[in-house]
């Protein structure tokens, strides 16, 4: 029987998400998402504001405006929005300033079910074709599930660097050229 199940996990088909643009709607959606002390754990470690949402999304749409990509807002087969996930600048004075980022943040009831996975690897396939030649991925050294996520996309760690809260984070490369 543990065989059967170790077949079954192997040959899971990964699940249906969408992404869209996020909508002035979504800022609360992500706020309520987000709100669980262990999705926050490497992002301050405590909900955010709705104000920051309703400024993240408003920022993303800009970015789709302008560059053909953003954070976009995740849903899953019934259409409910369970994250985001997408590409921007790395804005920040530290780390790799100026490339682009992808990233992902997911609902903790919707962890381990194949969505962040899923959703990165159709952000990489639209930023590809918005003409971005590689992106980053910053991830906390202690956050083993998004560091899972980065290299089931193909990502391979370049930098290990400090944060100005003096935390250790690891900076993922990919080529887009290498993606099939």
């Amino acid at each position: 029987m543990d065989r059967d199940l170790r077949v079954l996990r192997v040959l899971r088909v990964p699940p249906v998400v969408r992404l869209r643009v996020p909508t002035d709607e979504d800022a609360v959606a992500w706020h309520q998402v987000f709100a669980h002390p262990d999705v926050m754990e490497f992002h301050g470690g405590r909900p955010a504001e709705l104000s920051v949402y309703e400024e993240l999304t408003a920022r993303q749409r800009r970015h789709d405006a302008e560059r053909g990509f953003c954070l976009w807002t995740m849903l899953d087969e019934s259409g409910k929005v369970i994250g985001f996930t997408g590409a921007q600048p790395w804005e920040r004075e530290w780390g790799p300033t100026g490339e682009i980022e992808i990233g992902w943040r997911l609902g903790r009831e919707h962890w381990g079910q194949g969505y962040a996975t899923a959703a990165a690897r159709e952000t990489l396939e639209r930023v590809r074709e918005a003409g971005v030649a590689d992106v980053v991925a910053m991830v906390d050294a202690r956050n083993a599930r998004s560091i899972a996520v980065a290299r089931r996309l193909g990502m391979r760690r370049a930098e290990v660097l400090t944060t100005p809260s003096g935390r250790e984070a690891h900076c993922y490369r990919l080529d887009l050229d290498q993606i099939a």
